[in-house]
């Protein structure tokens, strides 16, 4: 039987669905849940809507989930929607947070499917480090402490990761992320045909949070 990744497009779930690629899971899906409000305890809304076109160079069928994002009633939509998938498991970025871990962890064993998380307790500095290494990500999101608006739109390399471990030091922000402290959108991967491309782009700022907005992905 066939997998389904759950996905936001960011980093940490598409490294996750590469992984589970390289070892030889037959992925089928790409599950996106939208959220209606932005500050969901569990999803992530930044250009979420890049995921329909991951799935499309990827050669995976997509399927988007809407939810008021309302904190865990969003959880009743996201088990709804995997229960209508014919499917062996699920495969999550889950990485630190044990709040998302434990409640996708949840719905999988209601429903006896199985989990995949290859990211789990990753060490976040060699976990970047790969990111670096095989897929082309950009920072989308910044919402912490010494990261501004100048970050946007940053690929990750060498020179990112050595920025983020200098701010980490002196500002005590989780060096993946996992805080909050920033979002991705992964434009390339090994398991795309191509990268994905976008038309526009905007900066959008709000009180302790800028995001770069971008549209007409194909």
């Amino acid at each position: 039987m066939s997998w389904a990744a759950l996905t936001s497009g960011g980093k940490d779930s598409i490294l996750s669905v590469q992984k589970a690629i390289d070892a030889g899971m037959d992925v089928e899906f790409m599950v996106t849940v939208y959220p209606e409000n932005r500050d969901s305890y569990m999803f992530h809304s930044a250009n979420i809507d890049a995921v329909a076109a991951i799935a499309s160079v990827a050669g995976l069928k997509f399927r988007e989930i809407p939810t008021h994002g309302r904190k865990e009633e969003e959880l009743a939509d996201l088990e709804a929607g995997i229960a209508c998938l014919d499917i062996e498991g699920v495969i999550a970025g889950a990485v630190e947070s044990v709040y998302q871990a434990e409640r996708v962890r949840a719905i999988t064993d209601r429903l006896g499917i199985e989990l995949f998380t290859p990211l789990w307790h990753m060490d976040t500095e060699k976990l970047l480090e790969e990111v670096a290494r095989r897929l082309d990500v950009i920072m989308v999101v910044t919402a912490a402490d010494g990261l501004d608006e100048g970050f946007l739109g940053a690929h990750f390399d060498e020179e990112l990761i050595e920025r983020l471990k200098r701010i980490a030091a002196t500002r005590h922000i989780n060096l993946a992320g996992e805080g909050g402290e920033y979002e991705t959108l992964t434009l390339n991967a090994p398991f795309y045909s191509r990268p994905i491309t976008y038309t526009s782009s905007e900066i959008q700022s709000y009180p302790g949070r800028h995001e770069l907005v971008l549209g007409g992905f194909t």
